[in-house]
């Protein structure tokens, strides 16, 4: 067996390590003995639940049995409670005072104290005896009494027993001998009593229902099986009937039987409608444990729906469907409003009439129940009344028992579980609503099968020995005993002078071989029975040691352990216990030694580790063994996780630091709410800590540190509370309904731990904006009620969203929906507004009302349209939309403008008027007398006269200038003519234009503009913009060579702005924030290039370069010089006269080896090329040439007139030469010559011959190396 409590920590005592290699059981080659057994009891030490030390004895050492064995195991049981005051003292740092961080100082749970009881009892259990010694037979495996098979599968009836010879078997079929070879489908199977019944052949199963009983029997005695009564499943079908519909009145009570067919076992009954939708249940609707639906009162809204009373069969797994019932339900308000479903009279709004309760079940005042002891008391009350009664559960003159009671059904049924004789008595239910109260009493009997009190024990005995057989059992009505040996009632046995019953009691004296029998117990009443096996055995044998040799215990320091030393001998051997072969024997203070031979030592200490010795002697010999115990440093975490408060989305870290015995393994791990934590990507899990990344609301809980190794653990516990976004807020209900008002009321979601501060209110409404929530209203967090304001006529659904620190939560499901009712509208549509979209008409919009200001249906606007001052009358028209055109209008004139609402309950207030304007023309005058002043090169002043509001026709938005530049007063610039504007809002008689060109002929032209758009031109004005200065040189590039020289280069201005005169460098040495004087240079206007000679090589230089007018300096350009390649070395290393690098050797023998290297591929490419020219393709074509082709001549290409033609992307000059086109990529950026010159170096024929290659490749799909470059190329 397996030790039950070993979910704490691996051992109290220890672990059992394996036999030495000069054990017995190894020295013979044998396997551990079958009776090693591991120990069942925990005992818990300082809060710390600790399994003990593994024990391998089966409880087979034994004392003798004296005549009263239960003051022997009340001796025992009270020596292992005191093992529990015992505590182990512990060092704790000032950060553990005050709070209790481990899991392990909690109470122990109720597992730890069953596991303890089994440990008490199995000091003092059954003997066993060792299988190679004679034996009479024991029953080892049974079925249960009440047997109830599967029709479908084959019948196994288990009867399994052990002994020495083996026992045989046979069976009794009610209380008759069962011959199973006369029937061809039963058959045992091999060294067992088990019966196996098959019907692959046919056969029915009900045939072989009755009781059965196994008999195990050998040469010394015989055992009996408990009577196995076998049942077969049965699950009939539902008995066809017609229902007819279920018609009552609404308020009414009502009870829907099930009535299911009987089945074995009973089915499991549920309600569901024909089309499988479960019935909701609530406190008024609710399904009774017989199965029936009851309905504590009847609502229209029950009949939207069929019920159907389902059975599921458990071994068959079929559900059986009821036909179903159908409602109708009688109501004097035949409309089934959901807004009347929360009212707070719900009932008088319907029609229904309030009733005192009344019990539909049980029926009238009292009732009485019985119910077996150790079984569940199942109580219930279901009422009917309107309003839906309350339930609520009393018992008389005590209360109910809180650990075992519980509610169910919406407080309709009390259930109490494992029920003693205690729990018998008076209980009574109350139900009750606000027209009274009406209560039931339910009277509990409290019966009891036989229970065991003393059940006999196997007894052993050597010849000569007295001993006793006690049967006590309890019950009510007190059971009788019936003592049986070998099968056969005890009066009809042979006469034994050395037995004598006495009642429940059987006392042998002088017993001898002969003696030897099993004896059953069987005890009844008319509850039930119990039948026992007992047996005899009678024999001499000297002491044997039962578990392997040598063992090695390991335990933890302070601990209490056991040490077992298993043994067996008759008559029953003395045993004691030495330590280190010292000849004191062990008992007394820190020892214990217990009757099964077990030796507990209370607190174990350093000096405790030694050789245990153990001797067993009786009065045909001696036999002793040895445990070797070690004893290890406890685990402990000394510094633990500390609870944590941290919002979403920020990183956690939980220290665990642990002290172990170096000699053990030590695991850590983490629990989340005490179940193993999943390391995700979010966590990471490390020796001494657990970081948790981007915490989640999903992250809250309790984080448990275990430090453990194979014989100990230890417990450190965190909370770790995080701050999220509340729950939604739910179970909205709508309460005080009046016309303009109604109180929404909710239940507030978990606030996450962060207050909630506000919630917002929405309402969504179904005839405008369908599925459109808006905002109602904001209260303060501290409310879950408020009192909502209304519009008429509006189908209003509420949601409330709940706000905290952290955020909003997801909105509420929405409430119930409630309508107004109408009213006419009290406002009217705003932002009226008038204007003209052609000359001759005016456009009338407004913003249309929404549903909460409709008030009606129908919503329509009353348009009123006059002349603004002519005391015309009013036009109008009715308008559904929310935008009317006016036609036939004089141009920009003055409306007045009214709009009114009105639905089907009447008109708006009357509306005031809003002044608009019919539509504008073109304007008919220009500006006159503009003059123009140049201010500065860039920017000139306008000034002109305003015309006359008449030739408007409009509002005037503003006068606009209409500019361009003509050209520019430097020779051969071209210019953009693009027309540009500046505009002048309102009514204003001069302006500014700016950001003209200098240096540049203009015209301008002014316009009236208006609504409708600009008006005639002026006369053309013409002005001329002085000099300026000039822009920023472009693409100012500073190269350096090598560390005595620094190229500069640039290129003109984009934008002269006049006559240029030269260009200035400004420039500067610096290192670091030291910084040299300012050296000036002023070039020519053509100018663009310039080198500068370094005076030394570490300082770097800083250029600044502008471009110069008669006017002054423009815009300048700032560069500097690049960083040397060891500018990080130190400035001293620059300083000791070092060689340039072109002048070292190795760079010059570099350099001559990359020149001998281009002229070889330079002399391979011209060879290859003075060929005569023409190189072959056709046979690279895919297809002849056609003979329209005019440069096929003997299948070659001839490419000389190719080699005067004009390299693409150069133009022609004036004078007939190539001048190469500017680009980046320009020979002149990258040659020393002047522009246009060829280098000498080849490098001009080597991009020409790559740009002819290429044509080739594209026109002849030749890929053949044509020149050094393509050479160079193909090669890398």
């Amino acid at each position: 067996m397996r030790r039950l409590a070993a979910r704490g920590a691996a051992g109290d005592a220890g672990e059992v390590a394996a036999p030495a290699a000069h054990s017995s059981d190894s020295a013979q080659g044998r396997s551990p003995s079958p009776w090693r057994l591991i120990d069942l009891c925990a005992i818990w030490d300082s809060g710390v639940y600790l399994p003990s030390a593994a024990w391998n004895g089966a409880s087979s050492g034994v004392a003798r049995r004296r005549l009263n064995e239960a003051e022997k195991l009340s001796s025992v049981r009270e020596a292992q409670l005191k093992r529990l005051e015992v505590t182990r003292p512990r060092v704790l740092g000032s950060r553990e005072q005050g709070r209790v961080p481990r899991m392990a100082r909690k109470p122990p749970p109720p597992w730890v104290h069953a596991a303890f009881l089994l440990c008490l009892l199995s000091l003092g259990g059954a003997i066993e005896i060792p299988m190679d010694l004679t034996q009479p037979p024991t029953i080892t495996k049974q079925s249960v009494k009440d047997h109830i098979v599967d029709p479908r599968d084959n019948i196994l009836i288990e009867c399994e027993a052990k002994g020495n010879p083996a026992p045989s078997f046979h069976w009794t079929r009610n209380s008759r001998f069962f011959n199973i070879a006369k029937d061809p489908r039963v058959s045992m199977r091999r060294r067992s009593g088990t019966l196996v019944i098959d019907f692959r052949s046919g056969g029915r199963p009900e045939e072989y229902e009755g009781e059965y009983q196994c008999f195990a029997r050998n040469k010394f005695g015989t055992a009996l099986s408990n009577r196995i009564r076998l049942q077969v499943s049965k699950s009939p079908l539902w008995p066809k009937e017609n229902l007819d519909p279920v018609v009552v009145q609404e308020g009414a009570p009502l009870t829907l039987q099930c009535n299911p067919p009987p089945g074995l076992p009973s089915p499991v009954i549920f309600w569901m409608s024909s089309s499988m939708e479960p019935i909701t249940q609530d406190k008024r609707v609710s399904q009774g444990h017989n199965g029936d639906l009851y309905f504590s009162n009847v609502m229209l809204q029950d009949m939207q729906t069929d019920y159907s009373c389902n059975a599921r069969f458990h071994f068959t797994h079929t559900i059986q469907q009821k036909n179903p019932f159908t409602l109708k339900v009688l109501t004097n308000h035949p409309y089934n409003d959901s807004s009347l479903r929360n009212h707070p009279d719900m009932y008088s709004a319907r029609g229904v009439a309030e009733r005192t309760p009344s019990f539909m079940y049980p029926q009238g005042t009292a009732s009485s129940q019985m119910v077996l002891r150790g079984m569940d008391l199942l109580l219930e009350c279901i009422a009917s009344g309107v309003p839906t009664p309350d339930i609520a559960w009393y018992k008389k003159g005590g209360d109910l028992p809180s650990d075992k009671a519980k509610f169910e059904n919406f407080n309709k049924a009390l259930r109490i579980t494992n029920v003693s004789e205690e729990d018998s008595g008076e209980y009574f239910c109350l139900a009750s609503n606000k027209m009274g109260s009406i209560r039931h009493t339910i009277s509990v009997r409290v019966k009891a099968a036989p229970y065991w009190l003393d059940e006999p024990k196997n007894l052993i005995l050597a010849p000569g020995e007295d001993g006793r057989l006690v049967c006590r059992a309890n019950g009510n009505p007190k059971p009788t005993v019936q003592w049986l040996v070998n099968g056969e009632p005890l009066q009809s046995a042979p006469p034994n002078p050395n037995r004598e019953v006495a009642g429940d009691t059987i006392i042998f004296r002088d017993t001898q071989i002969s003696s030897r029998a099993v004896y059953q117990c069987n005890t009844s009443n008319e509850h039930g029975y119990l039948l026992a096996n007992a047996f005899v055995s009678v024999l001499d044998v000297p002491p044997r040691m039962l578990s392997p040799r040598n063992q090695l215990i390991r335990v933890i320091l302070y601990n209490r352990t056991r040490l077992d030393c298993p043994f067996f001998g008759s008559p029953i051997p003395t045993l004691r216990w030495f330590k280190n072969g010292q000849g004191s024997n062990l008992d007394g203070g820190n020892y214990h030694v217990y009757e099964n031979g077990s030796l507990e030592i209370k607190m174990i200490r350093k000096e405790d580790q030694g050789i245990y010795t153990c001797v067993a002697t009786n009065i045909l010999g001696k036999a002793e063994n040895q445990v070797r115990l070690e004893v290890k440093d406890p685990t402990r975490i000394y510094r633990m996780p500390e609870d944590q408060v941290a919002k979403r989305g920020t990183t956690v870290q939980l220290e665990c630091r642990v002290k172990h015995d170096p000699s053990l393994k030590l695991t850590v791990s983490w629990l989340k709410d005490d179940e193993p934590l999943y390391i995700g990507n979010r966590m990471k899990k490390e020796d001494d800590s657990l970081t948790i990344f981007g915490v989640a609301e999903r992250d809250q809980g309790s984080y448990t540190c275990v430090a453990s190794t194979e014989l100990d653990q230890d417990l450190a516990k965190a909370y770790l509370t995080v701050l999220g976004r509340p729950d939604r807020p739910r179970d909205l209900e709508l309460t005080d309904l009046a016309e303009r008002s109604v109180r929404l009321t909710w239940i507030p979601g978990d606030a996450n731990n962060s207050p909630i501060t506000d919630y917002v209110v929405q309402f969504e409404e179904d005839q405008f904006q369908p599925g459109v929530w808006h905002d109602h209203s904001k209260y303060p967090g501290s409310v879950n009620s408020a009192v909502l304001r209304l519009s008429p006529y509006v189908n209003y659904q509420f949601r409330v969203i709940a706000i905290n620190e952290v955020g909003s939560s997801h909105p509420s499901l929405p409430s119930e929906r409630y309508r107004t009712s109408g009213a006419p509208p009290e406002s009217n549509p705003g932002d009226v507004k008038g204007e003209g979209t052609r000359k001759n008409n005016m456009e009338i919009t407004w913003t249309p009302m929404n549903a909460t200001s409709a008030f009606g249906p129908n919503l329509r606007y009353i348009v009123k349209w006059r002349r603004r001052e002519t005391r015309e009358a009013w036009n109008n028209v009715t308008v559904w939309g929310s935008r009317y055109v006016v036609g036939q209008t004089p141009v920009y004139v003055p409306y007045e403008i009214r709009v009114q609402a009105e639905n089907d309950f009447g008109k708006g207030p009357e509306p005031e008027s809003v002044i608009g304007y019919s539509g504008e023309d073109y304007p008919r005058a220009a500006p006159t007398e503009v003059k123009v002043r140049v201010m500065n090169s860039t920017a000139i002043s306008l000034q002109w006269n305003r015309v006359y509001s008449d030739t408007v026709q409009g509002q005037l938005r503003e006068y606009r200038a209409y500019y361009w530049r003509e050209s520019s007063l430097l020779k051969n610039l071209w210019v953009s003519q693009k027309r540009q504007q500046a505009s002048f809002p309102g009514d204003r008689l001069r302006g500014v234009v700016s950001r003209l060109f200098p240096y540049s002929n203009y015209k301008l032209e002014m316009v009236v503009v208006n609504g409708r758009g600009d008006g005639p031109r002026s006369e053309t004005k013409e002005f001329t913009t002085p000099e300026g200065v000039p822009s920023a040189p472009r693409r100012f590039r500073v190269r350096q060579p090598n560390l005595e020289t620094i190229n500069l280069e640039w290129d003109h201005p984009e934008h002269p702005n006049g006559i240029m005169i030269g260009y200035t460098l400004k420039y500067v040495a610096f290192n670091g924030t030291k910084v040299g004087k300012q050296i000036v240079e002023n070039f020519s206007p053509n100018q663009t290039k310039f080198t500068v000679q370094r005076t030394d090589p570490v300082s770097r230089y800083r250029f600044t370069l502008s471009a110069r007018t008669q006017v002054g300096s423009g815009e300048a350009v700032t560069e500097e010089s690049p960083a040397p390649p060891n500018e990080a070395t130190p400035t001293a290393a620059y300083t000791n006269n070092q060689a340039d690098i072109a002048t070292q050797g190795w760079f010059i023998g570099l350099m001559c080896a990359i020149a001998l290297l281009v002229l070889i591929l330079l002399i391979v490419c011209f060879i290859k090329r003075s060929r005569g020219g023409k190189y072959p393709v056709r046979e690279k074509k895919d297809v002849p040439l056609g003979p329209e082709d005019p440069k096929e001549e003997d299948g070659s290409f001839d490419y000389s007139d190719e080699d005067n033609k004009p390299l693409q992307g150069s133009q022609t000059s004036l004078d007939g030469t190539i001048k190469q086109q500017e680009s980046d990529d320009s020979l002149v950026d990258y040659g020393e010559g002047g522009e246009g010159q060829f280098n000498e170096d080849g490098s001009f024929i080597g991009q020409y011959t790559v740009k002819k290659d290429k044509e080739e490749t594209e026109g002849n799909e030749s890929s053949e190396a044509t020149s050094p470059v393509n050479a160079i190329y193909s090669l890398a």
